[in-house]
């Protein structure tokens, strides 16, 4: 597990915003899914000082 911690990640964010969409409708949805990137931000703020997102995406050649 600690080789794809962002996919462990990534797979229980979805389960929370499935969960949130499928019993709080399209509102609660979109709160989570607010609050979690405001959380990431905080977070990745809090690990370097910067918010760098480039290399969470996938470039191809």
């Amino acid at each position: 597990m600690t080789n794809h911690p962002l996919s462990i990640i990534g797979m229980a964010v979805g389960m929370v915003l499935g969960l949130a969409g499928a019993f709080g409708g399209i509102g609660a949805f979109l709160l989570v899914l607010l609050l979690g990137a405001l959380g990431f931000l905080v977070g990745r703020l809090a690990e370097g000082g910067e918010v760098n997102v480039a290399h969470l995406t996938v470039r191809r050649k």
